[in-house]
């Protein structure tokens, strides 16, 4: 099992490394080099022993007279359709170069996007993860040898100190079933979560939460309007570029919405039109701008301008995110501590009175 985990982290390309792949392909083509020799020369420079080997592979496959974009099909998990396709009109447009250019700045802009998200959520995450390993210490380690001191005091106890008393009788006496019934709770959370018949409730449900609900959605919108602007740009046609946009979304319920949209095309209608009716995920701002960008000719450019309007809103809730939740768990953790040491100083204080007395 470790040994599987291990080969799968390793045969992993990063979005870094396609990116820089792409962006030295595009250069070496543009510079007049053939697709062997700049193959071979990005076979060389890789620090990827799989992405290496990968490369070795595309570049055999086009020795033996295969076209690029069916050399890089064959490696789904390194080169995606988004991906493929790009290059597929490149190769029969012969504008091969253009539209690698053009797939490393897209790339660059997904990649900019992703570490905005993942930005945001650095912050929540290392208080979060502090508050646990302090909650913990305090609970399995303090609490419990706080039981039989506060059983010793001749006084009435405050409430406030029985009900710490409970919960320290309880970590002392179950703590290690506490946290191994967490840790299972977690593991069976995680695995059922991703379920075919769960995984999209729980991704719909993902969308509802405050803040981070808002925060998943402008990020899907900013990654749909921008590839599916770059395919149609590239002159992939609309159903296709919808099909292949939606396998680009990680977000189940915008991939199936994006899909649905994909086939209700086939019927003659267009996408704006489709977009406001039942795509409540979709805000009315994305399906009038995208009528406007279709009754005057320029869908490409609308969505690419709200592929740009969507990343500055992440942009934005990232940067507000940390102001937000700072003063919230700030709250949480002062009354949790303020709560404790009310809890330990009243009974001692009330003894001392009684000794007075």
């Amino acid at each position: 099992m470790i040994f599987t985990t291990q080969v799968t982290f390793l045969k992993r390309v990063g979005i870094q490394e396609r990116l820089l792949f792409t962006k030295h392909l595009a250069t070496m083509m543009k510079a007049g080099i053939s697709i062997t020799e700049a193959l071979e020369t990005l076979v060389d420079q890789s620090k990827n022993a799989y992405f290496r080997k990968v490369l070795a592979q595309v570049l055999e496959d086009v020795k033996n007279g295969k076209n690029l974009a069916d050399s890089f099909r064959k490696h789904p998990k390194v080169f995606d359709q988004f991906y493929v396709s790009l290059i597929e009109v490149g190769e029969s447009s012969g504008t091969l170069g253009e539209n690698l250019d053009f797939l490393a700045k897209q790339l660059g802009k997904d990649y900019s996007l992703r570490k905005k998200v993942q930005g945001a959520m650095t912050y929540p995450a290392i208080v979060l993860f502090a508050t646990v390993i302090m909650g913990s210490f305090i609970s399995f380690y303090i609490l419990p040898q706080l039981v039989d001191f506060f059983k010793s005091f001749d006084i009435e106890l405050p409430l406030t100190t029985r009900i710490l008393i409970f919960f320290a009788e309880m970590m002392k006496n179950y703590g290690s079933l506490i946290a191994v019934g967490i840790v299972i709770f977690v593991v069976l959370f995680r695995i059922v979560s991703q379920l075919p018949k769960v995984k999209p409730l729980w991704h719909a449900a993902l969308l509802k939460t405050p803040v981070m609900g808002k925060l998943i959605a402008y990020g899907q919108l900013a990654r749909f309007t921008r590839n599916l602007g770059t395919l149609i740009t590239s002159g992939v046609p609309i159903t296709k570029s919808l099909e292949v946009t939606a396998n680009t979304l990680s977000n189940l319920r915008f991939r199936g919405d994006v899909l649905t949209l994909s086939k209700s095309l086939t019927k003659g209608k267009n996408i704006g039109e489709s977009m406001r009716k039942g795509y409540s995920e979709f805000p009315p701002l994305v399906g009038r701008m995208i009528s406007v960008g279709e009754k005057t000719g320029k869908l490409d450019e609308t969505l690419l301008y709200l592929g740009d309007f969507f990343e500055d809103e992440v942009d934005d809730i990232s940067r507000n995110l940390s102001t937000i939740l700072e003063p919230a768990l700030l709250i949480v953790i002062g009354l949790v501590v303020g709560f404790v040491a009310l809890s330990i100083i009243s009974p001692i204080y009330q003894l001392t009175g009684s000794i007075r007395r």
